[in-house]
């Protein structure tokens, strides 16, 4: 009838009407783009920016919590693990580190960022153990494995394997990757908080962020991106301590033919060793050789 109102017309009072729309709302493709919402806004108030390349990225955990944790875990790992008895080898590893130490603090320094770096307690440790491996926790906690160094070879090698390393630090690749798990499985909980609720999972997490653990099948392999990210500034600080950035070629070409085993070396199983990989180290070897004797 004319003038009549049509059902279909929303009535706050139609109870059949108003649970139709209600359950509208909960519609996955709602959800969806609910969560999408959260996620996006989590980023803009969580946004870091990486040194040299000025990416944006995701950062939900404190400087201060991530370096309590890594300190933590860092002596519990040398609790468990033999450190060399080489001591010329130690002595290769200390002061390849401590160049490129010096390096970094120098970079940022002259940048006004030293306060980013002001509670590093940087560490340069040789283990024993035939993996070929290396990795450095938040704070410059660097473990560096006799296995690796049959490919290093020489002190420029070396140099190449832990500033790699260490440009995943201070690019905070781990906390990024920290920051994306406590986003997708503990609903974007802060450290702390997770800590203190579900402390195991949580260590693990972190484990597994940082490629720290023991069994290295639990390692989450970094993104391509951040890989990238990791050879060019870690040749940028190399250049900076004195050593030839040239020197990533035949390191990484020495790695790609020892991965055309049956089994790849495990430094190589959480990092891509490709064609496409020594072709971008070589495109920004010109860029890097330019910060030597800055």
């Amino acid at each position: 009838m004319r003038g009549e109102k049509k059902s279909s017309d929303w009535n706050p009072s139609n109870p059949i009407r108003h649970n139709h729309t209600m359950r509208s709302l909960k519609k996955p493709q709602n959800i969806r783009f609910a969560l999408f919402l959260t996620i996006t806004a989590l980023f803009i108030a969580s946004c870091a920016t990486v040194p040299i390349t000025g990416r944006s990225q995701l950062n939900l955990v404190s400087s201060s919590s991530m370096l309590s944790l890594s300190n933590e875990q860092y002596r519990e790992f040398l609790r468990k693990n033999k450190r060399s008895g080489n001591s010329a080898e130690r002595a290769r590893v200390q002061r390849v580190g401590r160049k490129l130490q010096q390096a970094v603090e120098r970079y940022y320094r002259q940048r006004g960022l030293s306060s980013e770096l002001r509670s590093y307690s940087w560490e340069f440790n040789l283990i024993e153990n035939k993996s070929p491996n290396a990795w450095c926790m938040p704070g410059g906690k660097i473990a560096v494995y006799t296995g690796i160094l049959p490919y290093t070879r020489n002190d420029a090698g070396l140099a190449v394997v832990m500033a790699h390393e260490i440009a995943h630090a201070v690019a905070k690749h781990g906390n990024e990757r920290m920051s994306q798990m406590l986003l997708t499985q503990m609903g974007g909980a802060a450290l702390g908080s997770a800590l203190q609720s579900s402390p195991k999972k949580t260590r693990q997490l972190w484990l597994t962020a940082f490629g720290a653990g023991s069994q290295l099948a639990l390692v989450l392999p970094y993104s391509r991106l951040q890989e990238y990210e990791a050879d060019r500034i870690g040749l940028i600080f190399m250049a900076m301590a004195g050593y030839d950035p040239g020197a990533a070629v035949p390191f990484w070409q020495r790695m790609s033919r020892k991965a055309g085993g049956a089994k790849p070396p495990e430094f190589l199983s959480t990092h891509p060793a490709d064609s496409k990989r020594i072709a971008r180290i070589r495109q920004v070897i010109p860029e890097a050789r330019t910060y030597m004797n800055r």
